[in-house]
């Protein structure tokens, strides 16, 4: 059967986070029909070890594996193009997002589906309110994000919140590049559809090591993001209507 939701979680040498991160999302989403999909980015530790151990007592849980790390962007785009799920979550594997925030998105979604007239729902982004960060990784969050805003115009408070809720089908639209993940909210408003910011909550990192740093951060970002406004200049999609008899059926853009 179909799970109602799919959760995919990219990880990357998160061997002493992945038992809550599991737990979590089984609390969280316990009653529904759900899978959870981590994709072990090449670890060198026991990440993929403890997610087989886990399968014995969560059938749920599903785990895709890369012979060596390929980066963020790729493991989630493995892990959506594995998914069965029609709306996929993906947060980040070091338990810095709060599972039970997927809630939020899904409640957020289903009220979105009740506005007539609106543009067809893509994606829902978490939106740090409280960064539990230090300062440093807090100020050049603050710096990209107004910068990627004035140039991308995605209206897009926190687009670096791995935290986010998005359509198979639309994501399965979106172009593939190294570093996308950054930038899905304005691939997604390039490709015809909404997306929603949701509050959300943000812990501090317990255990294991963050990936990122500020400064490969900053270069790569910079160079993806012009990259990414190249795109939007050169967007030509626009919306269509088939004329069948004297019936006009409108495209979603």
């Amino acid at each position: 059967m179909k799970p109602c939701i799919s959760v995919v979680v990219p990880m990357l040498n998160e061997a002493d986070n992945v038992g809550q991160l599991v737990r979590e999302v089984a609390a969280a989403l316990g009653e529904m029909s759900y899978e959870l999909i981590i994709v072990d980015d090449g670890s060198s530790d026991d990440t993929g070890g403890q997610v087989r151990r886990l399968q014995a007592e969560l059938p749920a849980l599903r785990l895709l594996t890369h012979a060596r790390p390929h980066g963020q962007s790729t493991a989630v785009w493995n892990g959506v193009r594995a998914a069965r799920g029609e709306w996929i979550a993906v947060l980040d594997g070091d338990l810095q997002n709060d599972p039970a925030d997927i809630r939020k998105l899904l409640a957020e979604r289903d009220a979105a589906a009740n506005q007539p007239g609106a543009r067809p729902l893509g994606m829902l982004i978490g939106h740090r309110v409280t960064r539990r960060d230090n300062f440093l990784r807090k100020l050049s969050s603050r710096v990209a994000n107004g910068v990627r805003r004035a140039l991308l115009r995605d209206a897009t408070p926190d687009t670096g919140c791995g935290l986010k809720l998005v359509h198979r089908s639309v994501f399965a639209e979106l172009p593939y590049f190294d570093h996308m993940h950054r930038f899905m909210p304005a691939l997604v408003q390039q490709a015809g559809y909404a997306v929603i910011s949701v509050p959300v909550g943000h812990r501090p990192r317990q255990a294991g090591r963050s990936k990122y740093g500020v400064l490969n951060r900053l270069w790569v970002g910079i160079v993806d993001l012009f990259g990414v406004a190249w795109l939007a200049r050169r967007n030509r999609r626009t919306a269509w209507s088939e004329v069948t008899g004297n019936r006009s059926e409108e495209d979603r853009s």
